[in-house]
């Protein structure tokens, strides 16, 4: 019902963003210089405003077309190099001289595109052969596709890295990093050869338990079956996935906008004032992030409802009772893949302490295959994107993986 009654909103409001783009269209091209009054500004940039209202539900593009690698510039060309029902292998191919580390860049199912991630594969992309867990919109997914759960999440991982080789790397931001590190583990335990030579978890939630932060709390303030009653919708007729039951990715855009509400609003206060001022730089800014935060994809129930029970209530990767496909994790078993913890001293989503704890999971591992990092003064984006991601965090992910690299 939930599900039918935002659709049809959207529906309804989709002519309004149309006339408002054709309205500001055609008064730029028809004023002829008098839209430079202060009310025509203020009017086009209201203009602009209605026709950004709402929410997308189709992948923005990575917008990486080329990159510096040496002295000079090399075309990027995106390849699918394994398609699978619920995501695909996404490599960003490039013609360079020398081989460079098989990096797979894990990224979060948590209600945006994989998209979320473009600072994070364009810094890595200069000194890295890198690969993107391309995650579908559930609401895409037919129903004949099956269903995806925690460990269809963790058989995806293992088949991307089997699909990279032996010899590779991974990298997981935010949710992934406890089925990373489950793979990981299972790729252990069987002797895979394509077992990651290294691991970097950035801001994960190993261990909900230290420091739980605002949304720890919500997982663990109501029973699981609370959250299938109120937060799983049935995707409508008209989509791919009609039927499938999911939770879908304006549920939970609204659930992180609403933990920083005050901050969304002004953003969107300071956008119309630079609109209205003519300062296309500091509002292609906020636009360009607002794009990708706007564009949301659904999860399937399953993986939703499994994650926050496994991870959130009754966390079982740290208490040692995770199973894999009715077999137990044995953290143990990683003796080989070096690990990098990173977390954000003011991340409040992964709060400090909940990521560094995969090191005393991994109790196998000699100390030199080891390392922690804690960036100073920043939040959770600023642990993968941004300034001192880097100058600062990817510098170590770098030395991390040559120094493991065969």
């Amino acid at each position: 019902m939930i599900y039918a009654a935002y659709q049809a909103q959207a529906d309804l409001f989709d002519p309004v963003r149309m006339a408002a783009r054709f309205t500001r269209r055609a008064l730029g091209t028809s004023l002829n210089g008098f839209g430079e009054t202060a009310f025509m500004r203020n009017f086009t940039a209201a203009l602009e405003m209605v026709e950004r209202a709402g929410l997308s539900h189709a992948r923005p593009s990575f917008g990486v077309d080329r990159v510096p690698v040496g002295n000079r510039e090399v075309e990027v060309i995106e390849e699918v190099a394994l398609e699978l029902p619920f995501g695909s292998l996404l490599h960003f191919a490039k013609d360079v001289d020398q081989p460079q580390p098989r990096i797979l860049v894990v990224a979060p199912l948590s209600g945006h595109f994989a998209t979320l991630l473009q600072d994070t594969v364009r810094t890595l992309l200069p000194e890295n052969d890198v690969y993107v867990t391309d995650w579908a919109n559930a609401r895409d997914v037919p129903l004949s596709a099956g269903r995806f759960g925690f460990d269809d999440y963790v058989e995806h991982v293992i088949r991307f890295m089997e699909a990279i080789g032996p010899g590779g790397h991974v990298l997981a931001v935010c949710q992934p990093c406890v089925q990373v590190l489950t793979a990981a583990a299972v790729m252990a335990q069987h002797d895979n050869p394509a077992q990651p030579l290294s691991m970097t978890l950035m801001a994960g939630p190993v261990d909900t338990r230290v420091s739980p932060t605002k949304v720890n709390e919500l997982a663990t303030s109501k029973p699981l079956d609370w959250f299938e009653k109120n937060l799983i919708a049935t995707v409508p007729a008209g989509f791919a996935g009609a039927g499938r039951r999911v939770y879908p990715g304006f549920v939970q855009v609204g659930a992180f906008m609403a933990m920083n509400m005050e901050r969304h609003v002004k953003a969107h206060v300071e956008l119309f004032e630079n609109l209205a001022m003519g300062e296309h730089e500091k509002a292609h800014a906020t636009k360009s992030f607002y794009d990708e935060y706007f564009a949301v994809l659904d999860l399937a129930a399953e993986f939703y409802l499994e994650t926050i029970a496994k991870v959130f209530q009754e966390h079982e990767l740290p208490r040692g009772v995770l199973t894999y496909k009715g077999e137990k994790v044995d953290f143990r078993a990683i003796r080989r893949t070096a690990l990098l913890t990173v977390e954000g001293e003011r991340d409040d989503i992964c709060a400090v302490g909940q990521t560094v704890a995969a090191q005393d999971i991994c109790t196998s591992l000699r100390p030199h295959l080891r390392r922690h990092h804690m960036q100073a003064g920043v939040g959770h984006y600023g642990v993968f994107s941004g300034r001192r991601w880097k100058g600062q965090v990817y510098p170590l992910v770098r030395s991390h993986v040559l120094a493991s690299d065969a």
